[in-house]
């Protein structure tokens, strides 16, 4: 189901915050040590925690205030990892493989999960990380009770092809590389490359994530952007349509490639209102 939302930031009752508190560690994997962080309420109505899957640029810096107020919303842990090559995490010894979306439930997820004995969880991811969300949804379908994605693709396009290229002239400016490398250190070459050669690679013009959209069991949020620069409403839909479980999906008004920086309270919401209904 294809929704045009007509929830906005100004519709939405921010109430007095109940405490949470955060917590940082590192995590052993197989090619290295991953950065985590874990935001835990006070009066948690769930122990089943909220796994956010970062983008193509990501890292758990990058959410910013996105994991608390989830956390605040729902009343559940969030659990925020870097990947292998990305921000605090350690470098990466090797190009990203064009199965880096594929890989991810037996590669960073797993060690994460092992290491905070996660047995049931809810995924949601932004961008390419909402493509892992989908692989790791469907690699565990008794695990995990609920998917949500932001702004995520379920093919290569021309518009997601013609946005990176944009991006990456824009990233050659010395002041633009600048703020990947705040995030990212070191890595930041390798972080933009990995994006630019991937998408870009003639080899990954056919992938497509329908055969992993097909393996998920669980309720599925769908969330995009109706001005996303990555994507076209086309997106959206295969994601809704291809799933096994019920779907949802809304389109945000006015709003580009990062709803929950762009709109976060009314994603919050959403997010809200959708983990509220799932039954587990």
């Amino acid at each position: 189901m294809l929704a045009v939302s007509s929830l906005h930031t100004n519709n939405i009752k921010m109430t007095s915050m109940p405490a949470i508190h955060h917590q940082d560690r590192w995590v052993s994997a197989p090619d290295g040590c991953l950065y985590t962080r874990r935001w835990q309420p006070n009066n948690p109505r769930s122990d089943v925690p909220i796994v956010l899957f970062h983008d193509s640029l990501g890292c758990v810096e990058l959410w910013r205030s996105f994991p608390a107020a989830l956390c605040t919303a729902t009343r559940q842990p969030v659990i925020a990892y870097d990947r292998l090559g990305f921000g605090q995490s350690n470098a990466s010894a090797t190009p990203l493989p064009l199965s880096f979306v594929d890989d991810e439930p037996t590669g960073s997820f797993a060690a994460l999960r092992e290491a905070y004995q996660i047995t049931r969880f809810i995924a949601l991811g932004h961008s390419v990380g909402g493509c892992m969300a989908v692989h790791c949804a469907g690699g565990y379908p008794d695990q995990c009770q609920g998917l949500v994605t932001i702004a995520a693709q379920a093919f290569n396009e021309n518009r997601i092809r013609q946005g990176i290229e944009e991006a990456n002239v824009a990233f050659q400016a010395p002041e633009q590389f600048a703020k990947l490398a705040r995030y990212h250190g070191d890595k930041a070459r390798w972080v933009l490359n990995a994006w630019v050669d991937t998408w870009l690679s003639p080899a990954f013009a056919e992938w497509s994530l329908i055969p992993a959209l097909e393996q998920v069991q669980c309720p599925t949020l769908v969330l995009h952007g109706e001005k996303d620069e990555y994507g076209s409403h086309r997106q959206p839909e295969r994601i809704a349509r291809y799933t096994q479980g019920p779907a949802h999906c809304e389109m945000l008004p006015g709003i580009g490639h990062i709803p929950h920086r762009e709109a976060e309270a009314v994603v919050v919401e959403f997010a809200r209102q959708f983990i509220a209904r799932l039954a587990y």
